[in-house]
């Protein structure tokens, strides 16, 4: 018995020799510590930039970008390393970063980035690299030095753009927030953020996407549906090269358009068809504008002349960006037409009622049959016909 206790306490050193030797090599003790130190790193690397400290920055890893921050209004920054693959003298991490404009995101913008690090003489880990984490959208630094323009409305961010271009945008931009406020009403931020990249291909770096997937699109709007009043601001981002081809009505129309959007965010979820999200970018965007039917909708009075009355709303297929043109300037059109219809027959305080009925149903099934039926006291099916007659009426 004595022998099998001396066998098994010795049994039970081994093991525990095996268990130390195996935490060390994978996620324990080790690879902690690596991750805490990874972590006191990139603490260090946020509060340099905060504080615009390029000297403590440098002393955290290769410059990189920390110049293209130089007049970005920050007012937080920080990682979160989320894991650690120590290789032996060189690493690889991901993190979180959380970073907010001040003045303008209530909350933190959260995005992934990944960094390689290297121990320099002294033992201390080193950032060599630092960019979007895989499949990730880049960040407007990432694409070079950031030029700021504030307006009294907006703050304009641009890469490879002239302060006087930037200014430009500023100034469609603050006309487009009290037009906005005048037509949705006054609860939303009331200010928004526009960044302008150098071409297209920045602009889809910005969005993740492939290039091709926004040709002739002028801007677009980032920003969760249906989120809370305390998600962060949205980002108008611009098309250089099909917003520089517009004549000045165009770009106030698409800088409102996307200001729209911004504001109505909040009362925008899943429920709501992109017809009615779309369409109602568009006819606060050309409220006012003095362009006509016409003028305003030339693919969809192409058809409309031509006996080509749609039968339905467009689904939201139809809006894709990738599809055929024509198609797409129908899609925009017909959903513009159709809250140009509400507003003429049931009021704009109507339409702005039947768009947040719309966004507050629980699921798309049944969310605009129900709007209808509260707010203009019509069904899908008779306003399908109104809105076909109304076609006729616009373009016969």
């Amino acid at each position: 018995m004595a022998g099998q206790r001396r066998a098994s306490g010795s049994l039970v050193v081994a093991l525990c020799l095996l268990l130390v030797a195996l935490v060390s090599c994978g996620g324990g003790p080790a690879a902690d510590r690596t991750e805490d130190e990874v972590q006191r790193v990139l603490d260090i690397r946020a509060t340099a930039i905060l504080g615009r400290d390029q000297a403590a920055f440098l002393r955290t890893g290769a410059p990189d970008w920390f110049g293209n921050l130089r007049e970005v209004p920050l007012s937080d920054w920080s990682y979160r390393v989320t894991s650690v693959r120590d290789l032996g003298g060189t690493a690889t991490a991901e993190a979180e970063l959380r970073y907010r404009v001040e003045g303008y995101d209530k909350a933190p913008i959260t995005v992934g980035r990944t960094l390689t690090l290297s121990l320099d003489d002294e033992g201390e880990w080193y950032v060599d690299t630092e960019r979007p984490e895989k499949k990730s959208a880049e960040q407007l630094w990432d694409q070079g030095a950031v030029s700021v323009v504030q307006g009294e409305r907006s703050l304009v961010m641009g890469v490879g753009q002239s302060r006087e271009r930037l200014s430009e945008f500023a100034g469609l931009a603050d006309r487009a927030v009290p037009a906005v406020s005048e037509a949705w009403g006054t609860d939303w931020s009331r200010h928004v953020v526009v960044l302008v990249p150098k071409s297209l291909e920045g602009m889809a770096r910005l969005l993740g996407s492939p290039a091709s997937s926004y040709r002739g699109i002028a801007a677009v709007t980032t920003g969760e549906t249906g989120a809370p009043a305390t998600a962060p601001a949205d980002r108008v981002i611009v098309n250089p090269d099909a917003y520089s081809v517009l004549g000045d009505t165009g770009k106030q129309v698409v800088l409102t358009h996307e200001t729209t959007h911004v504001a109505t965010r909040t009362h925008t979820s899943p429920a709501t068809p992109l017809w009615l999200s779309e369409g109602y970018a568009d006819w606060v965007g050309y409220r006012g504008s003095g362009r006509t039917p016409a003028e305003a909708a030339p693919e969809l009075e192409r058809a409309v002349t031509a006996g080509e009355v749609p039968d339905a709303l467009p689904e939201d297929a139809d809006f894709g960006f990738s599809g055929d043109a024509a198609r797409l300037a129908r899609a925009y059109e017909s959903g513009w037409i159709a809250c140009r219809l509400i507003a003429d027959r049931w009021g704009e305080v109507r339409l702005g009622e039947f768009y947040r009925a719309v966004g507050a149903h629980p699921e798309r099934a049944g969310a605009v049959e129900d709007a209808m039926k509260k707010v203009l006291g019509t069904t899908p099916a008779d306003f399908t016909e109104q809105w076909r007659e109304y076609l006729r009426a616009q373009f016969g």
